[in-house]
């Protein structure tokens, strides 16, 4: 079912892993876990792992980032199959809320990108049609949907020699809340002279039905995979026999369920109304009133209202406390699947906060009068009902947690160590702190020499400015990182780092940035004895691992005292090396260390312009941004704006967000 497409052949310990993992999905193991050191391949192991399987699959990755390179990865190994990407579809996202103590009501302000809506119902429909199936997702996938049953039972079934006339179709399509249009768009229809044209929600497709005298006479259908197409070009129509149509929004019901639904949240308005006013709180209840009443308006006379999911247990008619749909649901409809959770030290620890952060801002809305208590029910899925809700599941990681290992058990553990490369894992040295500066400086300029990088991490944002300054007054091109340095200056430095404009990085976190950076052949821990979050045995690892990709990859903790995580990182790293170094001399292989284009980031770039960096070594400004800054505030915040959305659309999600934060910036200077 799953045809893999890659030039390469499973190598190392690559094609064990592979055996193991599928041996064990085979037999019903209902967990597995694959600890694969970085730059082992555990994509191309588990694309392996799929194809031999060949059932649906699930990819929940920890951010849309990360999300969307194994979207492109999935669909360059399964060209022919059907690939997909399902993440949040908001460009920028402020959910509503209510603080108290300020007496402070912030509306939801939410911007949807419509790629990602498309590429979402895209997911869902696929689901629905196919067996060969994957889709990557983010956490935001046990997040409410609405009905899968629903959403396939009220779709319009449409084929050639139907006795049918235009008013019935454009009425279910209105119903299916499509809006009628002179352009074509995604989720809206065109009416012409005895015939409808449709573009479905995924917009991968213009559908035309020809009709005479109320009878569907050809039905045909054009690929079109961009808006541009659809009013530019030529359309390539191919006749079918019949299609269905899928709804324009995933919360569609019909108008007899829509009159059920609408009589329950009057009933449920009725009764916290009356508990309200037992309270005396009049004012809540007063507002409660009016906002509930003007959505049952919006919903009687367009089948939709803002925040319509608030309401979603009464169009699903669900119980309260019942769980709600979500995309696992339309995973169910194939039967089995198989989920795999990417990067699990950091992905189950999502799935498992989601609700209880939801929760508690709907319950201050509920309790001051903004939504009634089913609003409770539009929410994500509580850890344990995800649990219940997959079956088989594989858990990747280089520094798996409890979680993970206790599920998978002894039997479930399976070790991809070796590099196709025959890299090694980096030797490890224990320095005292004294004269720690004096030293890292003697080993950095005896690195800077060979041509090679350094990164070097503090515990706070103060000690990296203070640091990298010191290291800049010594003559020492250097920058540093921190989460006030906006993202696309991260990605920037990042660049230049490998092109030699710095030789060094100074940071608190660098796990974040997901640095692949085969120059770097040595990485500094400074205060590597103070336990805590950002000096525990699994940051160790993966703050060390940043070395792996390079010949001469070496790691310095600076510390006075071998704490726990210490030992525990050093004995794995340790335990990882010999068995890399014994993998090597048994199959002759003499490690190298990894050659990489360097590119500039599409996250990082827009039509080739970079971020001004104002600290030691700046960068050439913005093209044309001298010109920008001259115009009028309302026109530079429609040209960012512009550049906002087009990013989004092209997955470059962390520079849309710094657009978002220079378009606010200005409606904020231009309020004030």
């Amino acid at each position: 079912m799953f045809k893999l497409n890659s030039k390469f052949k499973p190598t190392g310990d690559q094609p064990q892993a592979i055996e193991k993992l599928t041996a064990g999905l085979k037999s019903g193991k209902k967990h597995q876990t694959l600890l694969g050191v970085t730059g082992s391949g555990k994509t191309f192991t588990m694309a392996n792992v799929i194809a031999n399987i060949g059932k649906p699959t699930l990819v929940i990755s920890h951010n849309k980032t990360l999300a969307a390179q194994l979207y492109q990865e999935f669909r360059e190994f399964f060209p022919h199959n059907s690939v997909h990407y399902f993440v949040s579809y908001y460009d920028y996202y402020q959910p509503e809320a209510y603080i108290p103590h300020t007496d402070t009501y912030i509306e939801k302000d939410a911007k949807i990108n419509e790629e990602i809506d498309r590429l979402r119902h895209a997911a869902t429909q696929a689901l629905l049609t196919r067996d060969d199936v994957i889709i990557v997702a983010s956490v935001s996938c046990i997040y409410n949907l609405g009905s899968p049953e629903d959403y396939q039972k009220l779709s319009l079934h449409l084929f050639e020699g139907q006795k049918i006339s235009p008013k019935e179709i454009i009425r279910s399509l209105l119903r299916l809340q499509y809006n009628q249009d002179i352009e074509l768009k995604r989720g809206a229809f065109r009416k012409g002279v005895n015939e409808i044209e449709i573009v479905p929600p995924s917009g991968d497709k213009v559908t035309k039905i020809k009709l005479s005298d109320s009878k569907i006479v050809k039905i045909m259908v054009a690929e079109s995979f961009d808006q541009d197409a659809l009013l530019e070009k030529e359309l390539s129509y191919e006749r079918i026999i019949e299609t269905r149509i899928f709804p324009a929004k995933y919360w569609v019901a019909t108008d007899d369920r829509i009159d059920f639904a609408i009589a329950n949240i009057k009933a449920e308005l009725q009764q916290h109304l009356v508990k309200l006013k037992k309270q005396d709180l009049y004012l809540e209840a007063g507002r409660l009133k009016q906002r509930t009443e003007e959505d049952i308006r919006m919903i009687k006379r367009a089948g939709y209202c803002h925040g319509i999911e608030n309401y979603s247990r009464h169009l699903d008619f669900r119980e309260a406390g019942e769980p709600p749909f979500a995309l696992l649901d339309f995973f169910k409809t194939k039967g089995d699947f198989l989920t795999i959770i990417d990067e699990s030290h950091l992905t189950v620890p999502q799935l498992r906060g989601m609700f209880h952060g939801d929760h508690s801002r709907k319950s201050t809305l509920i309790e001051y009068g903004f939504r009634l208590p089913s609003a409770l029910d539009n929410r994500p899925l509580r850890f344990p009902e995800f649990q219940k809700s997959v079956n088989q599941v594989v858990y990747l990681s280089a520094t798996p947690k409890e979680y993970e290992l206790k599920k998978s058990g002894k039997n479930g553990l399976t070790e991809q160590l070796v590099r196709p490369t025959g890299l090694l894992d980096p030797t490890i040295e224990i320095r005292p702190t004294h004269n720690q500066i004096v030293h890292l400086i003697d080993e950095i300029k005896r690195r800077v020499v060979a041509g090679q990088r350094i990164l070097v991490t503090t515990l706070t944002k103060r000690m990296a400015e203070d640091l990298s300054e010191h290291l800049a007054e010594k003559g020492i091109k250097v920058n540093y990182i921190h989460s006030e340095i906006k993202t696309l200056e991260r990605l920037e430095i990042i660049h230049d780092l490998r092109l030699g404009n710095y030789d060094v990085i100074v940071g608190v976190n660098l796990l974040r940035e997901g640095l692949d950076l085969p120059e770097v052949s040595l990485i500094a821990i400074l205060d590597a004895d103070k336990e805590g979050f950002l000096r525990n045995a699994t940051t160790l690892i993966q703050t060390m691992g940043r070395a792996a990709r390079h010949l001469d990859g070496h790691v310095i903790m600076y510390a006075d005292k071998m704490t726990g995580s210490m030992e525990n990182a050093i004995r794995e790293t340790e335990r990882r090396r010999k068995i890399q170094e014994e993998y090597n001399a048994k199959h002759g292989i003499t490690p190298a260390s990894i050659q990489k284009a360097v590119k500039r980031s599409d996250l990082s770039r827009q039509g080739g312009t970079k971020a001004k960096i104002s600290r030691w070594y700046s960068y050439d400004p913005i093209d044309g941004k001298e010109d920008l800054e001259k115009l009028p505030v309302a026109h530079r915040i429609e040209i960012l704006t512009k550049q906002m959305e087009r990013a989004v659309k092209e997955l470059r999600f962390e520079y849309a967000l710094y657009l978002r934060e220079e378009v606010l910036k200005l409606k904020k200077a231009a309020s004030s």
